[in-house]
Order: structure tokens, then sequence, then C-alpha cells
């Protein structure tokens, strides 16, 4: 009898993960999540100061693209988004903001290099059925509600202006806001003929010489949380 040779079957070739896999994969490494070091800290909060001179080193297109692709990831009330960003960058575009401008913002914003005039889109439940797929129904709720959706596109659109400026730092630039505006002037002048309504111009840039007054105190913890 002779010797029998055993041949061992192949491993199976393993099949690739599925694109939902690696994104569930992704999900799960991510249930830690990493901490910001001191200076990072420091650039967004403790470190931050609204900038009221600026310096004449331009701004480009691509920064602020960037501003706004971090930005644009802020929580919002059923994913409703409804902030818009006009920037304000060319000599033109500034003469025309100006104008609405209160006095003692003039020239601060004629020093920045770019402006940006958040607004507040009062169509913004248009979008739900594309942004909030599991709910389409909501865009009915709210165009059935002018109160509810006014009051969503206020609230919700200001917390999204607190992630533009966090943005706007975090890009390495300083961010000079500013309510001092006619509200009515600038939406006349710049949205005419759309849904958007202007709620705060902020200057962007580098900070330029004397940049910023001397920092205001800040309520102490005691007086402003407490605990349950």
């Amino acid at each position: 009898m002779g010797n029998r040779v055993v041949v061992q079957a192949p491993d199976p070739v393993p099949t690739p993960p599925s694109e939902q896999d690696q994104e569930q994969a992704l999900v799960n490494s991510n249930s830690t999540i990493e901490c910001l070091d001191n200076a990072a800290r420091d650039l967004l909060f403790a470190g931050a100061r609204t900038v009221n001179n600026f310096a004449s080193t331009p701004v480009s297109d691509d920064e602020l693209a960037k501003i706004w692709e971090m930005a644009r990831w802020a929580p919002t009330a059923a994913n409703s988004q409804p902030m818009r960003v006009q920037f304000v960058r060319t000599d033109e575009g500034r003469r025309r903001l100006l104008e609405h401008l209160d006095e003692g913002n003039r020239a601060k914003t004629t020093s920045a290099p770019v402006t940006a005039i958040l607004a507040v889109d009062s169509e913004f439940h248009e979008h739900l059925p594309r942004l909030l797929p599991i709910r389409p129904q909501m865009r009915e709720i709210f165009a059935d509600n002018d109160a509810l959706r006014e009051r969503t596109g206020n609230f919700n659109a200001a917390l999204q202006a607190g992630y533009f400026i966090l943005a706007i730092r975090a890009a390495g630039l300083a961010a000079g806001p500013m309510a001092g505006f006619d509200p009515a002037g600038m939406d006349t002048e710049f949205f005419s003929g759309t849904t958007w309504r202007s709620i705060l111009v902020v200057n962007i840039g580098h900070p330029g010489e004397n940049p910023w007054f001397e920092r205001l105190p800040r309520l102490d913890p005691a007086e402003t949380v407490r605990w349950a």
C-alpha cells in the first residue's frame, strides 16, 4: 500500500467587509472620545478674544470653506440646519455692508479682510424630508405652525452661530462677532427676494495692532452653576 497524501482544503477567502460594516466598525472604534490638549482648549476658549482691529493679511476662499466644513456639523433640532452664511470679501461688498452697521462697528469692519453675515432661513423646513428622512412629516408640522418654525429657526441658527465662531478659531483665525447693525437694511441689501434673515455679523481675519480690549471678568461658577 502506497503512502497516502492528505490534501488540506485551502482556507476560504475572507469576504471583504461591506461599506456598511466598515462604517459600523468606525462608529464602534469611536466609542471613546479623545480630549483636546490644553493648547487646543485655550485656542478655542480661554485664550480666544474678540478682535477689534485686523491685520491686512488676506483670508482665502479655501480657508473660508474649511471654516464652514467644521461649522456645519453643529447639532440642531430635527437636523434642521437653519443657518446660512453670506461671505463679504470685496470692496464693493464691504461698502454695501458698512452702510447698515452701527457707527461703532464700521472701523473694525473696514479693517477685516472678510465679514460673514449669518442668517436664518425662514423656510428651513423645506429641506427636512432630505435632512430627516426618518420623519419627513416634520416638514408639514413646521409649515403649519409659524411660531414653532420661527422659534426653532432662531434658536438653532444661534446655536450654529456659536459653532461658526469656534470654527473660525479652530482655523487659526480671529472672530469679531457683532449684533450692532440694521437687520431690515441688511436683509434688503443682501437677501432681497430670499427667505434669509440676518441675525449676526462676524468679522474674520488675523489680529492687527492693539487688536482687543482688556479681558473682562466672567461670572464665578458659584453664581452660574447648580448641582442636583
